[in-house]
């Protein structure tokens, strides 16, 4: 039955080009705005843990007053070495993180970016370049540049692919680039640096050896994360958080969500963009109805029922739906390549996020259809006489 109406209601939509054109426009710019909304939301949350993704590690130890990457608090190593005596851990590696300035060598414009410092003789990070250059830090004041850092930091990763010495000032100590690795730029860092842990400590020569900012536990193969993870919480002192790699994601994309204005902005923003469609779909909806209320009055004198008619509407709506989505997911890949060129964050359209949107509209436009349709109420069929 729903597919024989479909006729009637293409019909009717199709009467007024220039109505028609005004509501997939609508449909499209409110697909846009979620579109765009949760892209930027989606990148907010995988920029911020892909470093946290390349750990080549089980299970994470950082100090309880940590919140994020961000506001890291250091803890003792000790207690990461403590962490040997369960039989299950295989190996443990301290890391050291920290933000600094950076000054651009071209213009010397200084901006901040996020320093790891790790023992070049672990490969403990899962990230392209890492492996054929981690052991040139080693040598005093060489470091690893991100090449996908935001270009504010200079020409670093052309020049140096063009074979050219690379120096910078990095808190006021001339720094050398010995190779390039890819990580991305963050809403958290617009760049980034890896180095040796002794090259780290002789950046920050303020910092005390020992006090870490995260311990990684690597353990034996076989071994449960969540069980040795359970095992270590009531082991190790309270003043560190025994989190598994996986918990460890969640942790930082919770901070995010829900204890940042940014999470919070761009929901509000995709929620917006659903209200902003469900207005111009049923503006364009109860104006159909009201032009042609003669016409179902008719529809309804001669036997047909309001549960037809609302059929129809209904109809109507999923076809505007499916009509302006397409230009809306169109225009939508182009304004990633764009966002995605200008920032260098990971914007790009997902799956699951194309399927989202698309059934946010169905039911943008069957809700605003819903309430339009009240009007057929008042097609009375006395009117017609």
């Amino acid at each position: 039955m729903f597919g024989k109406k479909i006729p009637l209601a293409w019909l009717q939509i199709k009467r007024e080009k220039t109505r028609l054109a005004v509501a997939l426009a609508g449909i499209a710019f409110a697909d846009i705005l979620m579109f765009m909304q949760l892209g930027f939301r989606d990148s907010l949350y995988y920029s911020n843990v892909r470093f946290h993704s390349s750990l080549n590690g089980d299970i994470v130890l950082i100090n309880s007053k940590s919140s994020a990457l961000l506001s890291m608090k250091r803890f003792s190593q000790r207690r990461l070495y403590k962490a040997k005596d369960l039989k299950s851990v295989e190996a443990v590696y301290p890391i050291y993180l920290d933000y600094t300035s950076w000054k651009n060598p071209i213009n010397g414009i200084p901006r901040n970016l996020l320093i790891i410092g790790i023992n070049p003789k672990n490969k403990i990070l899962n990230l392209p370049g890492i492996a054929e250059n981690l052991e040139k830090t080693q040598l005093p004041n060489v470091v690893l540049y991100d090449r996908s850092s935001r270009q504010e930091y200079g020409p670093i990763a052309a020049q140096f692919d063009k074979g050219k010495l690379v120096t910078a000032e990095v808190r006021r100590r001339l720094i050398k680039v010995g190779g390039l690795f890819t990580l991305g730029a963050s809403f958290g860092a617009d760049g980034n640096l890896i180095t040796s842990d002794v090259n780290f400590l002789r950046i920050f020569n303020h910092r005390q050896r020992g006090l870490i900012d995260l311990g990684l536990i690597k353990l034996k193969p076989g071994e449960n994360p969540q069980l040795v993870a359970q095992q270590l919480k009531k082991y190790l002192s309270k003043d560190v958080k025994v989190l598994t790699k996986q918990e460890y994601i969640e942790f930082e994309r919770n901070f995010w969500a829900s204890s940042t204005a940014i999470g919070f902005i761009f929901t509000l923003g995709t929620i917006m963009g659903f209200i902003v469609g469900i207005v111009i779909v049923y503006q364009i909806l109860y104006t159909e109805v009201a032009d042609h209320l003669t016409e179902y009055a008719t529809l309804k004198a001669i036997g047909y029922t309001q549960k037809y008619l609302l059929i129809v509407i209904l109809q109507e709506a999923l076809i505007l739906a499916l009509l302006g989505y397409i230009p809306g997911v169109i225009f939508s890949l182009f304004l990633y390549e764009s966002a995605k060129s200008a920032t260098l964050l990971p914007v790009f359209m997902s799956l699951s996020r194309a399927f989202l949107v698309l059934i946010l509209t169905i039911i943008m436009c069957f809700f605003s259809g819903s309430i339009a349709v009240r009007r057929l109420r008042h097609a009375d069929p006395a009117d017609i006489f």
